[in-house]
């Protein structure tokens, strides 16, 4: 299974805003785009300019990374959202959005998606009562993800469910934190998915 392994703080900086890549020093001081709020490398202080299609690719490229999709698995979902009916960009969003490793971030179950997704691959997680260890796994209106009752005693659980306790939950989902579970009451509307992407310029992209 393919994954980024290179430095995440540099992807904020290629793309220009915060992408929440990793956690809590993304909060903080450390964090790199605000230290050097320009692209990397050596001619990433230099004027560039900008196509129709650099916008539209950079788009593309902010949502992969956003989400922590790549690029083959990233293009299967825009042909998913093409067939579906409705708004495609919109279509495309709610399958980023009701992945599994996405989903265990909004509930505050980890710090960020690259950690729900380890997490979710080391089988801390149950959807309906049955262990789920696929980061990609799509979960549709009425499932319940948990914290497997084995992990709840994990030292990082503890921390992470003390911090979910003031964290805001998107409406879409519903938080039981006696039960160490949440709830997916419906797919998310456009203006609840607070993703910083232009999905239209992805759409444009893919149908070049």
């Amino acid at each position: 299974m393919a994954r980024y392994t290179g430095p995440v703080c540099r992807l904020c900086r290629r793309e220009g805003i915060k992408l929440y890549l990793k956690g809590e020093r993304c909060f903080s001081d450390k964090c790199a785009i605000d230290r050097r709020p320009y692209p990397p490398g050596q001619h990433g202080q230099g004027r560039r300019r900008t196509t129709e299609y650099g916008l539209q690719l950079r788009e593309k490229q902010k949502a992969r990374r956003y989400y922590g999709v790549m690029e083959k698995q990233f293009r299967s979902y825009y042909e998913e959202a093409a067939r579906r009916q409705g708004v495609t960009g919109e279509n495309l969003l709610q399958l980023l959005e009701c992945r599994l490793d996405n989903v265990v971030y909004r509930l505050g179950f980890a710090s960020s998606r690259a950690e729900a997704r380890q997490l979710v691959r080391h089988g801390h997680f149950n959807v309906n009562g049955r262990r789920v260890d696929i980061p990609s796994y799509q979960v549709k209106p009425g499932d319940v993800v948990s914290i497997r009752e084995k992990s709840q005693q994990n030292a990082r659980f503890k921390e992470l469910l003390e911090a979910a306790q003031s964290r805001t939950i998107p409406a879409w989902l519903e938080l039981d934190l006696d039960a160490r579970s949440g709830k997916v009451l419906r797919l998310p509307a456009r203006d609840e998915i607070d993703a910083p992407v232009a999905e239209q310029l992805i759409v444009e992209h893919y149908s070049r």
